[in-house]
């Protein structure tokens, strides 16, 4: 059964009013292909729009906290703390996002949200160097706590 549908299949926020509040934090994974020039700029700090990765780190942070507004019927949450971190690989750059808190609900929609946009801001501080760069494998990799317990993405 889908937990946003009611009985007669229309969309509705889950309840969690009577669940505990307990420790839950998602990890979420992305990344963004490029050509060599947008990698060198965008890693450096060098490029067009200026420092790219501290823009995307900020942008993914701000996102996390806006995921209610973005995505219907997601609960707003109060977070404890959101990362935002960037590996630099042959071709591309990989965002990895955490958000956590003490709540009710989970926050895999927040990393994820927090991977999105700031590889959307990558994409947009860079565009000027690669108008082809390639957004892909958006995915949760982590969750940890609530009534489903801890999951891991499969190698």
């Amino acid at each position: 059964r889908l937990t946003h549908l009611d009985e007669s299949g229309a969309a509705r926020m889950v309840e969690i009013g009577a669940k505990p509040a307990t420790a839950r934090s998602a990890t979420a994974t992305g990344l963004i292909r490029m050509n060599a020039a947008a990698l060198a700029a965008l890693s450096d700090g060098t490029g067009p729009k200026g420092d790219a990765l501290a823009a995307a780190r900020i942008a993914g942070i701000m996102a996390a906290k806006k995921t209610a507004e973005l995505i219907p019927l997601c609960h707003p949450l109060t977070l404890d703390a959101v990362t935002v971190d960037f590996t630099v690989e042959d071709d591309a750059i990989r965002v990895t996002a955490t958000a956590s808190l003490t709540g009710r609900t989970g926050v895999e929609m927040e990393a994820m949200t927090a991977a999105s946009v700031a590889l959307l801001t990558l994409y947009d501080m860079g565009k000027a160097l690669d108008k082809a760069m390639v957004i892909e494998g958006v995915r949760l990799l982590a969750k940890q706590g609530g009534k489903s317990g801890d999951w891991h993405t499969p190698e």
